[in-house]
């Protein structure tokens, strides 16, 4: 069973230009009831689903969340939160704590004004910062999240200091998605030799972290070359641990859209990952979210879930296939109109990439 993503609710308090849920300040039509919610939680459960993850637009504006999330640790359930953090009082946090939250992931695109640009809504860097520290003294594990664009790549450094300062033990760097509000911005997002300085300057912050003896966890999200990029450069420096690398890479076998996660909408549609929203696979109102996702009579979920042959262009060809899988195949249709086309964010060179 794959880890799940639930956007609980299209309703966000803020406005952010990246949004993949295009989210607004009302809910959607139809969204899933206490009652639904339940019902689906207690399936993903009884299914083996290791992981829930709570996302939104923002999760926190529903009153029913941490009854919900409560409901699923209860259930076995490992419990992430995907939050602005700017509704997060010190009640809350200790309300999510009790609930059994294990993590919360609180998205920071830049210090003060660059996020408060981004996300449209002044004050929301210093409410989101405060909302983090009212988690940790509550006990629940945090982490910045952080979507590379244009026009915050230069706080980049800024976000390691940030980390380092309030000793916040876990950041994710994310690739753009051109989904939702990101498809009217795909301009902003970085070209192949930005990308290549950005993961340099990730994997280099990193090791200087270690160094000095701030075990960080970092991590790169949702660009599958960073895997093949990662394992190249330490071949270079330590090809014992480059073999290690290259050993986890090809057992996590690359993008796993449409097998090992998963999305649920917030009107109980069905989705292979969270950002191809415009693929619908069943509804959960309809049919429990485990028969839909081991449905193989589906077509683009048996597609998915043998695609290699199916890939065109540059990653058709790439040697890498094996731990990229063929990067998102949502990025790739934003991008071209074409499912198996090759996906632009890759930023291996056709050399790098060659048998």
């Amino acid at each position: 069973m794959p880890v799940v993503v639930w956007n609980a609710t299209r309703r966000c308090n803020l406005r952010c230009v990246h949004c993949y849920s295009a989210s607004t300040p009302q809910p959607a039509d139809e969204e899933l009831t206490t009652t639904d919610a339940g019902a689906m939680i207690d399936d993903l459960a009884a299914a083996g689903v290791p992981v829930v993850l709570f996302s939104g637009g923002e999760p926190l504006v529903r009153e029913d969340l941490t009854e919900l999330i409560a409901r699923a640790s209860t259930a076995g359930l490992r419990t992430v939160l995907s939050t602005n953090g700017t509704l997060i009082t010190p009640e809350l946090a200790g309300r999510l704590a009790r609930a059994g939250l294990n993590y919360a992931g609180i998205s920071i695109d830049g210090l003060r004004q660059a996020n408060d640009d981004i996300r449209g809504v002044p004050g929301a860097f210093q409410q989101a910062l405060a909302g983090l520290n009212c988690c940790r003294r509550a006990g629940i594990r945090v982490g910045l999240r952080f979507t590379m664009t244009q026009r915050n790549i230069s706080q980049l450094p800024a976000m390691f200091d940030l980390a380092a300062q309030e000793r916040i033990p876990r950041i994710c760097f994310y690739h753009l998605v051109f989904a939702g509000r990101a498809e009217t911005i795909v301009e902003e997002a970085l070209a192949p030799e930005q990308t290549r300085a950005a993961v340099d300057l990730i994997i280099d912050r990193t090791a200087a972290a270690h160094a000095a003896g701030w075990k960080v966890e970092v991590l790169t999200v949702d660009n599958h070359a960073d895997g093949p990029y990662l394992y190249m450069k330490l071949l270079k420096a330590d090809p014992q641990q480059a073999s290690q690398c290259l050993a986890l890479l090809r057992r996590q076998g690359g993008n796993g859209s449409g097998s090992r996660i998963g999305c649920i909408g917030w009107s109980g549609d069905v989705h292979p990952d969270q950002f191809w929203r415009k693929c619908v696979l069943g509804s959960v109102r309809r049919r429990r979210f485990t028969e839909i996702w081991s449905d193989d009579s589906q077509p683009l979920l048996a597609a998915l879930r043998d695609r290699k042959k199916r890939l065109k262009g540059r990653c058709a060809r790439c040697r890498w296939l094996d731990v990229c899988n063929g990067n998102l195949r949502a990025r790739a249709e934003a991008a071209s109109g074409d499912t198996w086309g090759q996906d632009p964010a890759c930023y291996l060179t056709d050399q790098e990439i060659s048998p």
